[in-house]
């Protein structure tokens, strides 16, 4: 099975911050779309809208753990990884994705197709496909 099987189950919207938005206002969004992490977007004059990064709730914490109340105005491009974005494409096999998910501690990988963000896939997605065919990796549809 492939990544990109797990996104046509899945509903085509994902949840996106700005990089100069505050803490409170993403984690406002997450709160609002009962969902545990936001993909980062930065306008780059080169490429255009594209994502820089992800904001979780272990993020809203460390912000509110370090600076008290103030925390909810910190910006999130203060607390995102400056690193290069972790991310799958739709080709990528469920395999790889886990793969990339445990070797970098994270639990929600952006999907990028030709430099587009195609969508995002959790741990949870991914653990639920290979309960579905029997904890063994599924095999691919296509």
């Amino acid at each position: 099975m492939k990544v990109g099987d797990i996104l046509r189950k899945k509903t085509p919207r994902v949840v996106t911050v700005r990089m100069n938005e505050t803490v409170g206002v993403a984690a406002q969004l997450m709160r609002a779309s009962n969902i545990s992490a936001l993909v980062v977007k930065d306008v780059v004059r080169t490429e255009g809208n594209t994502a820089a990064g992800m904001f979780t709730e272990r993020d809203v914490v460390r912000a509110i753990a370090e600076h008290g109340a103030a925390g909810v105005n910190l910006k999130v491009s203060q607390l995102i990884s400056v690193q290069r974005l972790v991310s799958c494409s739709s080709d990528d096999s469920l395999e790889h994705a886990r793969h990339l998910m445990n070797v970098h501690h994270i639990r929600h990988l952006p999907v990028i197709d030709d430099f587009a963000l195609a969508g995002v896939v959790s741990m949870r997605d991914v653990s639920a496909a290979f309960d579905e065919a029997g904890g063994v990796a599924p095999k691919s549809a296509a």
